[in-house]
């Protein structure tokens, strides 16, 4: 089994102190985000937009985008946006919502295809309306907003407030930053993302939440020692775990990118990019911010009486 071993037993790493560098970082980070999703703001798909997806493979050899362009525009719909992809001639044309509702869309798929179908094979066509697009903005963010205060409800029962509000920031913090990650690669954001982020919720709760249940127990057993060598403590008896979990998990991602081909490389790389987010905001950010929310044994011990008193007194 020591050959599985990534990190060694009985680590002493101060990682605490690394708060001075980590907080500022994530800060600056989080401006970052911010100004860029006033000004450039997120590069939405289809599925947000609206509009018209309709992607193509060449019959023979590499296709001329230059060409494809030229003759997109030409169909009277407007400036399409034209892009090559994967590696076996494959191309994607995207027009934007076109007024009169559905019928208009369809002709946008019936003009392509006079245009096209000679020279390349239509692998796939998509429409969505003005109404569906709303609809799935609103669902999305909906879906992100209970499943953050789902999670804040249950670690307020499983674990003191301060740890909840602790687990909070930090899966705030990490869906902050994987927006980040939209904003600066321009990577289209749609429904696959929405899923993809609340992966990484669940990826980061699980991340935190191992930290944090050890940080309880050793809290009870050592009462006297400061708050922060007790948390560095918990940081480094669960180092190992938290090693091989994040590299396991960053392998196959991984393998995802390189060989999962173009239908899920866009979830993959965000997946990717969230469980190194999660795993230094565990360490990093999660895990230190219990300094600056008053966590004791005492306060512990209370809040588990309060919720156990009750079943004493029917007993």
């Amino acid at each position: 089994m020591r050959l599985l071993r990534i990190v060694p037993d009985n680590t002493k790493f101060k990682i605490v102190k690394w708060r001075r560098f980590s907080y500022p970082f994530s800060a600056a980070y989080s401006i970052l985000v911010l100004v860029l999703f006033l000004t450039v703001g997120l590069n939405f798909g289809i599925d947000f937009r609206g509009g018209t997806l309709i992607e193509m493979q060449s019959k023979a050899g590499r296709p001329d985008i230059a060409q494809i362009r030229s003759a997109a525009n030409g169909l009277g719909f407007g400036e399409a946006e034209v892009q090559e992809f994967g590696s076996g001639g494959e191309v994607s044309m995207r027009f934007a919502l076109q007024p009169g509702g559905e019928p208009a869309q369809q002709q946008v798929v019936v003009k392509a295809r006079e245009a096209f179908a000679g020279t390349y094979d239509f692998r796939r066509v998509e429409t969505v309306g003005p109404r569906v697009s709303g609809e799935l903005v609103q669902a999305g963010t909906l879906g992100v907003v209970l499943a953050i205060v789902g999670v804040l409800i249950y670690l307020w029962f499983r674990f003191e407030m301060q740890l909840a509000i602790g687990a909070i920031l930090g899966t705030l913090h990490d869906i902050v930053l994987t927006i980040g990650f939209f904003l600066i690669t321009q990577l289209e954001f749609n429904l696959t993302s929405i899923a993809a982020i609340l992966t990484i919720v669940g990826y980061s709760l699980n991340e935190t939440v191992v930290v944090f249940d050890r940080t309880r127990e050793l809290l009870r057993r050592y009462k006297t020692m400061s708050i922060p060598d007790l948390l560095d403590l918990s940081i480094n008896s669960t180092l190992s775990r938290t090693a091989i979990t994040s590299t396991t998990t960053v392998l196959a991602l991984v393998a995802l990118v390189i060989f999962g081909g173009t239908a899920i490389e866009g979830f993959a790389l965000v997946m990717l990019f969230g469980v190194m987010v999660c795993t230094y905001s565990a360490m990093f950010v999660s895990t230190p911010v219990l300094l600056y929310l008053d966590i004791r044994a005492g306060r512990l011990d209370q809040a588990e009486e309060k919720v156990l008193s009750p079943v004493k007194a029917k007993a």
